[in-house]
């Protein structure tokens, strides 16, 4: 019988309108490194946060056996106690602080009246050569690479003794020398018998380090694959991964796009810390009047980057490159540019940077365009109030009031306003950034079907999602961005997830699945709805 360390049984998770675990069944062994695999939005790191803590016992329905024991974690100090540390993909490290101080922030050395830092730098400096880093722990952490604030990462995870490791997308922002030297880390402490679990879209590492590998797919676990006894194939494991019931969730448009209305040339940037990093590689891509333009691309794919780059630099260092719009060059230094330019950004972080909460729906309905509402510098409130009742009953947002606090709506309500702000500004060029993320089924549907009415009159939408369906059923065309790079275009037609996943693995590791997943995807898919 397997030696279990940790069971997770029957977990499910509900966020107000999505089931985002549904059911979920997970076994890890001791001593094995288990990968978890599946698309953007399927459930892996909401899994984890529920093993965690970050999700409080009470939280969700389900069950968590650690050692054979039920276990009630109410935050990370608990999970973190039996030995158990999540590393997020997000570093969580302090740029101006030291590597010492950041391995023993919130587990500091010394007594509680006072830090020892001769016992912080020396255990710092012994944890930092296991993960074969030389630097010294009184180094500051922005004076070194990201690959080498990932190693930080698990030498913080080391210090508080960790006994099972959680890994979320851990090599997403190395390059493939740092990549190899973390999973042949891994494959060292797995050999000392500690427990790994790594969530990875990059499956030419998954099968380089992993022992069993669980798909997950729209919150439910699909299977478990065993290394040795199963096929553990990358093309396998795509199919897992995208492998869905053809449904029709996605109204019908009849197209009719026009001539290049933008254009993005040669398009760099890099990030606003860490000034070596590059998030964006000099992208070039153009977008047609009356077209829905998509990009696809895995979570630190460099898509938003892109975006909000391109949206009056509201993100990014040294940005270069050029913008076409009607035949002329612009130049967007602001949002406030861009916006004069009638370009839109709909941001994927409607509560931090779309909304103000604590406002009126009429308020956040007029912020972008508050010169239509004004009369000689003065807010003309019987016109705001109009303007606002007037897409309220254009996007069938439900609320009894304009009124209304936005903060009180639910989150396809509050997405209609946040759409609503947009449209109101009348632009050109519409950036939809993970439109319908946290919304349930039938708002989806009611936003793909403004998009629709957006793009019959005239106006250009350039969709970022990571839930490739979406893209299949509403994209004319479809690039794929993989590490700041543009490495594929498909033309909406044609596109299909395997083809999509297969492009982006093979810019990731050199795989040569490209045409073994086409002529796959031709002979499964024959009779395929591209709107699935």
């Amino acid at each position: 019988m397997a030696n279990y360390l940790l069971e997770m049984r029957s977990i499910t998770k509900t966020f107000p309108g999505v089931k985002a675990l549904d059911n979920v069944n997970l076994q890890v062994e001791e001593g094995e490194i288990h990968a978890l695999v599946g698309e953007n939005g399927a459930g892996k790191s909401t899994l984890m946060k529920v093993l965690s803590g970050i999700h409080p016992f009470g939280s969700y329905d389900g069950q968590i056996l650690y050692k054979g024991k039920e276990c009630h974690f109410t935050g990370t100090k608990d999970s973190e106690r039996e030995g158990i540390v999540i590393i997020h993909q997000e570093l969580a490290l302090v740029p101006y602080m030291t590597i010492g101080e950041n391995m023993f922030l919130g587990n500091e050395q010394g007594s509680a009246y006072k830090i020892n830092w001769n016992e912080t730098y020396a255990k710092g400096n012994k944890y930092l050569r296991i993960v074969g880093l030389s630097e010294s722990s009184q180094t500051l952490i922005k004076d070194i690479g990201v690959g080498k604030q990932q190693l930080v990462e698990i030498a913080k995870a080391l210090a508080k003794n960790a006994k099972l490791l959680i890994l979320d997308e851990p090599t997403s922002s190395l390059n493939e020398t740092e990549s190899k030297h973390l999973l042949d880390l891994l494959l060292k402490f797995k050999e000392q018998g500690m427990t790994s679990i790594i969530i990875s879209h990059k499956l030419n590492e998954v099968s380089y380090v992993a022992d069993k590998i669980t798909v997950i797919r729209d919150g439910m676990t699909i299977e478990t694959l065993t290394k040795g006894e199963d096929d553990c194939s990358e093309a396998r494991i795509i199919r897992g991964m995208v492998g869905r019931e053809l449904t029709d969730r996605f109204p019908k448009r009849e197209s009719n796009i026009g001539d290049v209305c933008f254009e993005v040339r040669n398009w760099n940037a890099y990030h606003p810390i860490y000034s070596e990093r590059k998030i964006v590689d000099n992208v070039s891509f153009n977008v047609r009047k009356g077209e829905v333009l998509g990009i696809s691309g895995l979570m630190g794919a460099g898509r938003t980057e892109l975006a909000m780059s391109i949206f009056g630099k509201s993100y990014g260092d040294n940005i270069t490159g050029t913008i076409i719009k009607d035949g002329k060059e612009i130049h967007l230094h602001s949002v406030e540019a861009a916006i004069r330019n009638k370009i839109a950004y709909v941001t994927e972080d409607r509560k931090g940077n779309g909304l103000i909460l604590s406002n009126a729906i009429k308020t956040n309905t007029t912020l972008a365009n508050l010169k239509e509402i004004c009369n000689r510098g003065i807010i003309d409130k019987d016109k705001e109030y109009k303007v606002a009742v007037e897409y309220k009953e254009k996007l069938r947002t439900k609320t009894p009031s304009v009124e209304q606090l936005v903060g009180n709506l639910s989150g396809g309500n509050q997405q209609k306003v946040l759409l609503a702000k947009w449209m109101f500004a009348k632009p050109d060029i519409l950036i939809l950034d993970e439109p319908t993320r946290g919304i349930d089924v039938g708002a989806k549907y009611e936003i793909y079907c403004i998009i629709n009415q957006l793009v019959s009159e005239g106006t250009s939408v350039i969709m970022i999602s990571s839930e490739m369906p979406e893209l299949l059923g509403m994209c004319d065309r479809i690039y794929v961005m993989s590490e700041g790079k543009f490495v594929g275009e498909l033309d909406g037609q044609e596109a299909t997830q395997e083809k999509i996943m297969a492009m982006i693995i093979s810019a990731d590791d050199g795989s040569h699945l490209v045409d073994d997943l086409e002529a796959d995807s031709e002979k499964t898919n024959e009779e395929e709805v591209v709107s699935e």
